[in-house]
């Protein structure tokens, strides 16, 4: 993951925060998307990453504590000796990314380091001939995660910094340029490619998640003919946006973008913690209630969330991360009807707060965070009859009252919904509104009165 977008590329998060446009460093997609093969992603609404590497030994930063030299690269490759997996249970893994309530997975098969988890033919790095692990971890996630039906997404970083082909080593050593030696780029890109269509091969991944690419360009990287041939044979899989101009969705980064993204498909990848791999010293958790917050605000805004966690060395997930993704997959249990197969919800302005709606817009969702201070949530300018009000997951009808509707006047009315205390939900109270018809929002200017 791209680490170190907090530092020197903080401009480019600056977008997340100040609600410029949420995009990636490279956030241009295709023009032509195939979106019937983009259904299923629109709908799953959460996805778990998973930092797995070397790195979770000393708990470090992934690939850039060496590559910022805060230590050398043969220290950094040390913790090839301490990644055992000894207690790794893949099936354990995929039942807890189930519980969340994820609907897909992306895992590192490989970072900026070059370390693989799954048993190469290509380069010197892997779990298999190059780890105390001695083993292949990968194959068996993906297997687990098949069969709890979930989707699988591969994450893989397009430079090496480890390897001797690769044009960069550390931010201030460079090994060549590409215009210095094309021949040895040409032999980077075969190495890269080989992995590739190995990764494709072995595991026909329903979504690839490329990371990297602002190091060169899309010519450089042969971006295009990248896709052509992940996509031959597979013209149903999905690309991130990280693949300089050749991704099917955005992927925003750590910020969950403060207006609505243009783009039709869109992820928000976002740390447990503050960092992406296992970090024992990083204590500074997201409690459950914020990790809601930020996912109640990206399926409101038609975006997923891509949660990610850090497993330990040894192959064990922290008690905090456990305990998380449970409690989150415990929320959206009971409010599912309100999570999947949604879209987008009402601009603020009718309702102060996050909404989402049925997929026939029949049904408005609102997303109740804090106990109304006189028992009653506020909706404004919704011009169709409201049939019933409910709590979703507790089935309790709720009262309403319409103020400021008149007969001779379009103005729909303020409607106020009543909202016992015994219905509000420890996290988000959901508010369902059945709605006599595909929502009418009311957006007219209100003049003076001239006849009545």
């Amino acid at each position: 993951m791209n680490h170190q977008l907090t530092s020197i590329l903080l401009g480019f998060l600056c977008f997340s925060f100040i609600g410029i446009k949420a995009q990636d460093t490279n956030s241009e997609i295709i023009k032509a998307i195939d979106h019937d093969k983009m259904q299923w992603f629109k709908e799953a609404k959460l996805g778990i990453f998973i930092h797995w590497g070397i790195y979770a030994v000393d708990g470090i930063s992934e690939s850039w504590s060496f590559y910022n030299e805060y230590l050398t690269h043969e220290d950094y490759l040390e913790q090839r000796n301490g990644f055992t997996a000894t207690k790794y249970k893949p099936q354990e893994w995929a039942q807890l990314i189930k519980d969340s309530g994820a609907q897909y997975s992306v895992v590192t098969s490989k970072h900026h380091d070059g370390f693989a988890l799954w048993n190469t033919k290509f380069g010197s790095l892997n779990a298999v001939s190059h780890s105390a692990a001695e083993k292949d971890v990968l194959s068996p996630l993906v297997k687990a995660l098949r069969k709890k039906d979930l989707k699988i997404g591969i994450y893989f970083s397009l430079p090496d910094w480890s390897s001797e082909l690769y044009t960069h080593f550390t931010s201030t050593k460079k090994r060549y340029s590409i215009e210095e030696d094309p021949l040895r780029w040409q032999q980077y890109l075969n190495y890269m490619n080989n992995q590739l269509q190995e990764l494709k091969n072995n595991y026909s991944p329903d979504l690839w998640w490329f990371d990297g690419d602002w190091e060169h360009s899309s010519e450089a990287w042969k971006s295009a003919k990248i896709r052509t041939s992940l996509l031959k044979d597979a013209p149903k899989t999905i690309i991130n946006s990280r693949l300089s101009g050749q991704g099917d969705y955005q992927t925003p980064e750590i910020g969950a973008p403060v207006y609505r993204p243009e783009a039709k498909y869109w992820e928000l990848c976002m740390t447990i913690n503050d960092s992406w791999g296992y970090q024992q010293a990083d204590t500074n958790y997201k409690t459950s209630q914020q990790i809601l917050d930020i996912f109640v605000d990206c399926i409101s805004k038609g975006g997923n969330l891509l949660l990610d966690i850090g497993p330990k060395a040894d192959g064990t997930i922290d008690p905090i991360q456990k305990d998380r993704l449970l409690k989150l997959g415990s929320w959206i249990k009971k409010h599912h009807k309100a999570v999947y197969e949604t879209t987008r919800g009402i601009p603020y302005e009718h309702f102060y707060g996050p909404t989402t709606l049925s997929k026939d817009k029949q049904t408005l969702y609102l997303y109740v965070r804090d106990i109304p201070k006189d028992g009653k949530i506020v909706v404004k300018g919704i011009s169709n009859a409201i049939h019933r009000a409910y709590v979703v997951g507790n089935g309790s009808i709720l009262n309403q009252q319409k103020i400021s509707k008149l007969y001779w006047n379009q103005y729909p009315g303020i409607s106020y919904i009543q909202l016992p205390k015994d219905t509000i939900d420890p996290y988000y109270t959901v508010v369902a509104l059945v709605l006599d018809g595909p929502i009418r929002l009311y957006s007219d200017q209100n003049g003076a009165v001239e006849q009545n």
